[in-house]
C-alpha cells in the first residue's frame, strides 16, 4: 500500500442544521472530526445592518483564509504588533515582525506600517475566545499541491515527503518560478503528481493572487477582495489522494456546490460524492450526529478499561488528566495496569485531541509509573497517535512534573467554541416555531 495512503475507509459526511453547515469524518463509523461553520450566503445586506452586533459577535465576516483591505487601528510598539480594522467593529491582530513586502493601498514612501495605513490582509487564526483574529499580510492562496506564499519567496517542500529523489524532482520542477515577490510550497499530495498538474496549478494560483492585488486597488476599505472556500470544501481539497473517501450530503445546494469543484479541480473524485436522499430519515438522525456532538464536548470520556480521561480546555491551554478509575481494583501487577491504562488513555487522547479541535499548549497527565522502559514505550507510542493527525501536532517532552507537553497548529476555533453558532442558530429557530 501506497505510505501516503489511508489505511481505513473515511466517509465525509455534508449537512445543513439550522443555518449552518455541519461536516464530520468517520473512520470505521467512528466520529473523528466535525466542524460546524455558518452558512454566510444566507445573511443578506439588511440582516446585516439590522443585526450588526450580532454579526460581529459570531465573526461571520472574518473566516479563515479571508482577505481584506485593512486599516491600521494603533500600534503597540512594546509587544511588536498593530490592531488592525477589518470592518465595523471587527478587528484582528498583526504581528509586526519579520514582516516582508506589505502591500499598501494608500501612498506610501517607505515600507514601515503607521497608524492609518490600509493594507492587504488575511485570516490566519479564527478568533478564540477574547483573542481576536490573527492576521498576516504574507498571502497564502493554497491549492490541491501548491501553496503560493505572497513575501515568503522560497521554494518549500512538505516535510513529510521524505524520498530525496521525489524531492530533487518537486524543487526543479518548481525552480523556474522563483521570483522576488513570492514563493512555493510543495504539499504531501505532489507526491506522484504529474509535471502538468502541479505546472496547471501554479498556474491557475499565479492567476488567483493577481485577481486579488487588481481588485484591491479599485475596493474600499474593510472591503473583503478574497473569500476562502468553505471548510468542507478545504477539507475535500486537503484529502490525500488516493484514499478510500466517500463524499455524502443530503442537501442539493451543497452537493453542486461540491461537485463544481470536484469537476473543476479533482475531477478523478467525482464518483467519491454521493447524494443521499430519503423522505423518512436526513442524514443528521441517520448516522446520529447530535448525540455523536454532545458526546464530543462531555469533560469525562470513559476508557474500555474502566479509566477515564477529563478534559479541561481554557484560554491558555488545555489539560488531560488520565484516573484509573475502576480499571485498577485489587490487582497485584499495578505497574502493567498502570502501563496498559497510559497506552489506552493516549491513543485516546490524540482522537480527542482532534474531534474537539485542541490545539496550542496541551498539556497530559498519565499515571504515574516506576519504571523507565515503560515511560519511554509510552512517549513513543503517543508521539506516533499524534503524528497522524491532518493539523501538525508535536509530542514536546514530560516536563519536570511528569507532564507530557504536546503542541498543536492553531487553524480553526476548538468545537467548544463553534458550538456556539450552532445554538444560537438553533434557539433562534425554537423561537420562530
Amino acid at each position: 500500500m501506497d505510505k501516503y495512503m489511508e489505511e481505513v475507509v473515511k466517509k465525509y459526511l455534508i449537512t445543513r442544521k439550522y443555518g449552518c453547515f455541519i461536516s464530520a469524518v468517520l473512520e470505521s463509523e467512528h466520529l473523528v472530526q466535525i466542524d460546524i461553520e455558518q452558512d454566510r450566503s444566507r445573511i443578506d445586506r439588511k440582516e446585516k445592518a439590522e443585526k450588526q452586533e450580532q454579526i460581529v459577535e459570531l465573526e461571520q465576516t472574518a473566516k479563515l483564509g479571508d482577505i481584506f483591505i485593512g486599516k491600521v487601528k494603533n500600534i503597540v510598539p512594546n509587544i511588536q504588533a498593530a490592531f488592525i480594522e477589518i470592518g465595523e467593529k471587527q478587528k484582528g491582530y498583526l504581528s509586526l515582525e519579520k514582516l516582508k513586502q506589505p502591500i499598501f493601498l494608500n501612498p506610501k514612501k517607505n515600507q514601515e506600517v503607521h497608524q492609518g495605513d490600509e493594507l492587504l490582509v488575511q485570516i490566519s487564526k479564527e478568533a478564540v475566545k477574547t483573542k481576536p483574529v490573527n492576521l498576516t499580510i504574507h498571502l497564502n492562496f493554497t491549492g490541491r499541491y501548491v501553496v503560493l506564499t505572497y513575501g515568503k519567496t522560497m521554494i518549500g517542500i512538505s516535510s513529510k515527503i521524505k524520498e530525496k529523489t521525489e524531492r530533487k524532482r518537486l524543487y526543479k520542477l518548481l525552480e523556474p518560478y522563483k521570483n522576488e515577490e513570492y514563493g512555493f510550497i510543495l504539499r504531501t499530495n505532489a507526491v506522484n503528481a504529474l509535471d502538468s498538474e502541479i505546472v496547471a496549478e501554479i498556474d491557475r494560483l499565479r492567476k488567483e493572487y493577481k485577481k486579488v492585488r487588481q481588485k484591491a486597488e479599485y475596493s474600499a476599505c474593510f472591503s473583503c477582495v478574497f473569500e476562502a472556500p468553505e471548510h468542507f470544501i478545504t477539507d475535500i481539497r486537503d484529502s490525500r489522494k488516493k484514499q478510500s473517501l466517500e463524499i455524502i450530503t443530503d442537501d442539493r445546494q451543497i452537493y453542486e456546490r461540491v461537485m463544481n469543484y470536484l469537476e473543476s479541480f479533482q475531477p478523478e473524485d467525482k464518483e467519491k460524492l454521493r447524494f443521499y436522499q430519503d423522505s423518512m430519515i436526513c442524514l443528521w438522525n441517520l448516522y446520529g450526529l447530535e448525540a455523536k456532538l454532545e458526546k464530543a464536548l462531555r469533560q469525562k470520556v470513559w476508557l474500555p478499561s474502566g479509566a477515564y480521561l477529563v478534559i479541561e480546555p481554557t484560554e491558555a491551554l488545555t489539560v488531560i488528566d488520565v484516573n484509573s478509575g475502576k480499571a485498577v481494583g485489587k490487582k497485584k501487577d499495578t505497574e502493567a495496569a498502570y502501563y496498559k491504562i497510559n497506552l489506552e488513555a493516549a491513543k485516546e487522547i490524540a482522537v480527542q485531541i482532534r474531534l474537539r479541535n485542541l490545539s496550542g499548549v496541551i498539556l497530559v497527565d498519565f499515571i504515574d509509573m516506576e519504571e523507565e522502559k515503560n515511560t519511554n514505550a509510552l512517549v513513543s507510542f503517543f508521539a506516533e497517535k499524534l503524528a497522524k493527525d491532518p493539523i501538525k501536532a508535536n509530542f514536546i517532552d514530560m516536563t519536570a512534573l511528569h507532564l507530557a507537553e504536546i503542541t498543536r497548529k492553531k487553524v480553526r476555533k476548538p468545537l467548544y467554541e463553534q458550538i456556539r453558532l450552532f445554538q444560537i442558530e438553533e434557539d433562534k429557530n425554537k423561537e420562530k416555531k
